[in-house]
C-alpha cells in the first residue's frame, strides 16, 4: 500500500448528535497535570473502567496483564513523533516565527501551524539555522511560504531535502511547560515511522518487556499507523460538538494486522486498542470491515466519534486522562458512557491520579470485567 495515494474516510459522529462541548468540561487543578514522566514508564497508575461502572478498581500499567485474557489482541500505533518544531526567522525583517510541522504532501510542501501568521505573506522566506547540538557547519535552512489557511497554517517549501533533526525540536503540547531531559521519553519503545506531531502517549507505558511478558500470557500484539496532526492542537472552538470538523490525518493498517484483528474476533479474543490514535485508525478499518475477508487500509481519516456512535472493532482501550472539552474525552465518553466517564474522571481528581500526556492511565472496557 503507498502512502502518497490515500483513500479518503469521511469523519463520522455518533447518534448523539445534539450534545454540547460544554457537556464534556470538568475543573482540573494545574498541579495535577503531569510535567515529566515517571522513571519506570509501567509504573503509572491504572484505573480500570467498564462501560456503565460506578466504581474504578486502581492498579498499575506493570499489571495490566492481570485484566487481560490469553487470546486478547493489543494493537498499538507505532507512528514516531518528528522535530517537527521549528524556530524561523523571517529574511527581509528578521522577525522570530514559530513554526509546527504537521504533514507534508506529494509535492514535498509542508502544511505547519505558524506563530503569529497573520504578518507573513505568501512568497515570503523564513530562514531556520542548525540547532544548538547539531551540525552547526551546515546552511541554513530556506523556507518559501506557498499558501496561507485559516488557524495559522501555512504551506511551506524547503529550499532543499534536509535532515530535520539538525534543525527542528521534538514538540511537547503546551501544557507541559518542563523542559524534557531525554526527547526519547516523548516516543514509545515501538515507534517507528516517522510522521507524527504529537506522541501517541497511552503507548508511553509500555517497555519491551512489559510487551514480552504479555505474550507470555498468550496477549496478542499488531501495530498500526496514524500520524496525529491539528487536532491534537486545535481547541473544539463550536458550541455543539456535531459542528466539530476533524482535520484528517494519515492512517495505515497492514495485511498482517488485519488478519489478527480477524482471527481474535474468530476466537473469541478481545480487540484492545492502546490509545485513541489506534482505536481511530482500528474503527476507520471497520467501517470496510469483512471477518470473512479481512483487508487493510490506506487512509486519510476524519473519523470523529461521539457519544451514539456504534463501535465497530475495538472492545476495549488503554488512554491517559485527557484535557476537558476535548475531541478525545468525547470519544472515551462515546466508548464507556458520558456518565461513567464523568465519574471516573470526579474520582482519578479526587484520588490524586497524574492527567495528561505524562500522566496516568484508564483501561476500559465495553463489557463487564467478572475475573
Amino acid at each position: 500500500m503507498s502512502e502518497t495515494a490515500p483513500t479518503p474516510i469521511d469523519a463520522e459522529h455518533g447518534a448523539g448528535g445534539s450534545w454540547l462541548v460544554e457537556d464534556f468540561d470538568y475543573d482540573l487543578s494545574p498541579d495535577r497535570i503531569a510535567q515529566t514522566p515517571l522513571a519506570d514508564r509501567t509504573a503509572s497508575r491504572l484505573m480500570l473502567v467498564n462501560a456503565g461502572a460506578t466504581s474504578f478498581p486502581e492498579s498499575r500499567v506493570a499489571n495490566i496483564g492481570a485484566w487481560l485474557r490469553p487470546g486478547d489482541l493489543l494493537v498499538a500505533n507505532d507512528s514516531r513523533v518528528i522535530p517537527a518544531r521549528l524556530l524561523a526567522r523571517r529574511e527581509a525583517s528578521g522577525g522570530a516565527t514559530e513554526l509546527l510541522l504537521l504533514r507534508r504532501d506529494d509535492a514535498g510542501v509542508w502544511t505547519a501551524l505558524a506563530k503569529p501568521a497573520k504578518r507573513l505573506k505568501v512568497g515570503e522566506r523564513l530562514v531556520v539555522d542548525p540547532r544548538t547540538g547539531s551540525n552547526r557547519e551546515a546552511a541554513p535552512l530556506i523556507l518559501k511560504v506557498v499558501w496561507k489557511g485559516e488557524e495559522g497554517q501555512i504551506g511551506l517549501r524547503f529550499d532543499r531535502d534536509a535532515a530535520l533533526a539538525e534543525f527542528g525540536i521534538t514538540p511537547l503540547p503546551p501544557y507541559i511547560t518542563e523542559r524534557l531531559d531525554d526527547p526519547d521519553r516523548y516516543q514509545t519503545v515501538y515507534a517507528r515511522r516517522e510522521g507524527s506531531a504529537a506522541a501517541p502517549t497511552a503507548g508511553l507505558h509500555f517497555t519491551p518487556e512489559l510487551i514480552r511478558s504479555l505474550a507470555g500470557q498468550g496477549v496478542g500484539w499488531a501495530e498500526v499507523t496514524l500520524h496525529v496532526g491539528l487536532d491534537t492542537f486545535r481547541p473544539v472552538a463550536v458550541e455543539r460538538a456535531a459542528d466539530h470538523v476533524m482535520h484528517r490525518e494519515w492512517c495505515e493498517v497492514s495485511q498482517g494486522t488485519a488478519r489478527k484483528v480477524a482471527e481474535t474476533r474468530r476466537n473469541g479474543g478481545r480487540v484492545i486498542a492502546v490509545g485513541t490514535t489506534a482505536a481511530r485508525t482500528l474503527e476507520t478499518l471497520g467501517k470496510s470491515w469483512s471477518d470473512r475477508d479481512p483487508a487493510g487500509i490506506t487512509a486519510m481519516t476524519g473519523i470523529f466519534i461521539t457519544p451514539g456512535y456504534r463501535w465497530r472493532l475495538v472492545d476495549g482501550m488503554l488512554t491517559n486522562f485527557h484535557l476537558p472539552k476535548s475531541t478525545l474525552l468525547m470519544m472515551v465518553s462515546a466508548f464507556a458512557g458520558i456518565d461513567t466517564i464523568r465519574a471516573a474522571y470526579a474520582e482519578a481528581i479526587a484520588e490524586g491520579y497524574r492527567f495528561f500526556s505524562f500522566g496516568d492511565a484508564m483501561l476500559m472496557f465495553r463489557e463487564v470485567h467478572t475475573d
